[in-house]
């Protein structure tokens, strides 16, 4: 007969417990973009939580059977890998050519400091959001990418004029909005035009 090894209880809470502590580093990662009252850059975490909140709010926007729950575990984890490897600032192509390989020894390390089941089921919900190939990846995706389309036109325009970034950029980021929900899509390209508009955004 097999043997189960089971690992004791005292290990399993120190290794929780140990994650809990690294993943309070994400409040130290700020990102380019600022609060909508723009008194400060929001960080991390505070956009997790965010975006977390916009796939319970806004989850009808979703094709028809998403698991919005899914959805929202994985905007939870989404950005912790940013411990390591940092914001990416999408407009940056430098940045972003090395990002994926960053990004992925981060989750390497930063997953594994769990339980193994648990370690596992938070990598599958990073790579099931890096890959976008479900309902519920490319939904995630969607309201990570419009999250910043709606701070920054809530800031006169943002890190969009502070990094002179033109519409026509924004618009092919709002693709991936549009994938993963076509309302939204349209709605962040609306916004889009009105800050074109209003002299927020250049074209």
């Amino acid at each position: 007969m097999s043997r189960v090894t089971i690992v004791p209880e005292e290990d399993r809470l120190t290794a929780q417990i140990a994650f809990a502590v690294e993943i309070d580093k994400l409040k130290r990662v700020i990102r380019r973009n600022h609060l909508m009252d723009g008194s400060r850059r929001e960080n991390d975490a505070e956009h997790s939580w965010y975006v977390g909140m916009l796939a319970m709010v806004l989850g009808e926007h979703a094709p028809p059977g998403t698991d919005i729950q899914r959805v929202v575990a994985m905007l939870l984890v989404h950005d912790l890998v940013e411990i390591d490897a940092g914001d990416t600032f999408i407009y940056d192509a430098a940045a972003v050519a090395v990002q994926a390989d960053a990004e992925r020894a981060a989750a390497d390390r930063i997953f594994a400091l769990l339980p193994g089941e648990q370690g596992v089921r938070m990598r599958e919900l990073w790579d099931e959001f890096e890959a976008r190939e479900t309902r519920e990846a490319k939904f995630a995706r969607a309201l990570d990418r419009f999250a910043p389309i709606l701070a920054n036109h809530h800031t006169e325009g943002g890190t969009w004029g502070l990094f002179k970034v033109t519409a026509t950029q924004v618009k092919e980021k709002v693709r991936l909005i549009e994938d993963g929900s076509p309302s939204l899509g349209a709605y962040a390209l609306e916004l889009v035009e009105l800050s074109v508009a209003r002299g927020h955004l250049s074209e």
